[in-house]
């Protein structure tokens, strides 16, 4: 949800925008009915302070005749704030000045790389199959019990995806991060307010019974945390992070990813949030943090990455600017995306009417971001596969040595 002063403000940026993400968005009905609210709104005004002067008046028959006409005025105006409220939902954000303008995700901008790609002189295993002959999964009793796209970790399969998150986590905190554990069911509201709908309910699970949603992110409750409340400017920004199971219906992916554990319905996730006034040279600097954060995470893990600046017609609506980090796949001889880091500005905020008090006492929205710290089981394929040996063992990086108590897997 925008601004729609500011829309009008900047309405050729915002039509150059909405031109580079291929949005049909109708900003023009939009701002119609914006003029139509802003119309009705001082008819009313101005009929009940008619109303007023008659009843003063005693002409109390004419004031009754106006009642009807605002009773009438009124319900025209409920209609359209719904139909304005309802637009306002599906209106995407502004995009930041140095987003490459391109038509899809082949056009997103390689802004660096970390490692040359490894060489291996024997046959390379993909991660399923090390990860079976360590007994460290078990796809076909997930596939029984829950369905495709299901799986166990059993083993050291389990134990390094818990040193993974450990590992992520205590780093996080250690940069002065602070620690939640979150509900795992929301209410409509809170993915309504970070913009996952109307977009992606199709790809949600619901409890119908008591109208809840399975979170697809941990994103969703910890950015909601404040939500309708009023925070004080000497408090931001807030650094939040966590630890939690994730759910997605992969809906729209028949057919796409069904090997291996890339795509699946369920999986653990590290996230970053943060919470910051509304400051455009703050918001920059705080979002090179968040994605340095976890280029120091894939990193330490010694795993080849690059850095990608995404292009106009791959932002999601309602990001103002993002980057993926994707780690190298041996199995897939490709890059694939492992970390997003994405802001808002005040874009969620709005929808969940999060604001803070500036030093001059000012109500003011506050801005959000926020940025995968790391992703389990999908970076566990890059780990496992670019650590492999000749004989089939898998070596554990060095800052997962404490926490998994062993050098090497097999």
């Amino acid at each position: 949800m925008l601004d729609i002063k500011k829309v009008r403000e900047h309405l050729d940026r915002y039509q150059s925008d909405l031109r580079k993400r291929n949005s049909s968005f109708d900003v023009d009905a939009l701002l119609h009915l914006d003029d139509e609210r802003k119309s009705l709104q001082q008819q009313i005004d101005a009929l009940k302070f008619q109303q007023k002067e008659l009843a003063a008046k005693q002409d109390y028959e004419g004031a009754k005749a106006l009642k009807k006409e605002i009773q009438a005025l009124e319900e025209h105006f409920t209609e359209v704030m719904k139909k304005l409220q309802e637009l306002q939902l599906q209106m995407p954000n502004f995009i930041a000045p140095e987003v490459p303008e391109g038509k899809d995700d082949s056009e997103n901008k390689e802004i660096r790389k970390n490692w040359t790609i490894p060489s291996f002189d024997f046959p390379i295993q993909d991660h399923l199959t090390l990860m079976k002959r360590h007994d460290m999964v078990d796809v076909e009793r997930g596939v029984k019990l829950a369905g495709a796209r299901s799986y166990f970790l059993k083993g050291d399969g389990m134990l390094l995806e818990q040193a993974v998150l450990q590992f992520s986590l205590q780093k996080l905190i250690k940069k002065g991060f602070t620690p939640f554990s979150v509900p795992n069911l929301v209410n409509p509201e809170c993915l309504v307010g970070t913009w996952y709908f109307p977009w992606g309910e199709e790809d949600a699970y619901r409890l119908e019974r008591d109208n809840q949603w399975l979170i697809a992110t941990a994103e969703i409750p910890l950015t909601s945390y404040y939500s309708g409340e009023i925070l004080e400017e000497q408090d931001l920004p807030k650094k939040l992070v966590w630890l939690s199971p994730c759910y997605r219906r992969e809906a729209g992916t028949y057919g796409k990813d069904t090997q291996g554990l890339y795509r699946v319905h369920q999986f653990m996730k590290v996230e970053q949030v943060v919470l910051l006034p509304e400051d455009l040279a703050m918001s920059d600097q705080l979002h090179a943090q968040i994605l340095a954060n976890s280029e120091e995470v894939v990193q330490e893990l010694g795993l080849p990455y690059r850095v990608l600046q995404l292009c106009s017609g791959d932002l999601a609506l309602g990001k103002y600017n993002s980057h993926d980090i994707e780690c190298w796949m041996p199995s897939r001889n490709a890059y694939w995306e492992t970390h997003s880091a994405t802001s808002f500005l005040d874009f969620q905020a709005r929808r969940l009417n999060l604001r803070y008090r500036d030093s001059q006492g000012a109500i003011k929205y506050c801005y959000t971001m926020n940025n995968t710290v790391v992703a389990t089981p999908r970076i566990l394929i890059a780990l496992i596969e670019n650590n492999q040996t000749a004989d089939g063992k898998i070596r554990i990086p060095s800052v997962l040595v404490p926490f998994m108590g062993k050098e090497w897997i097999g």
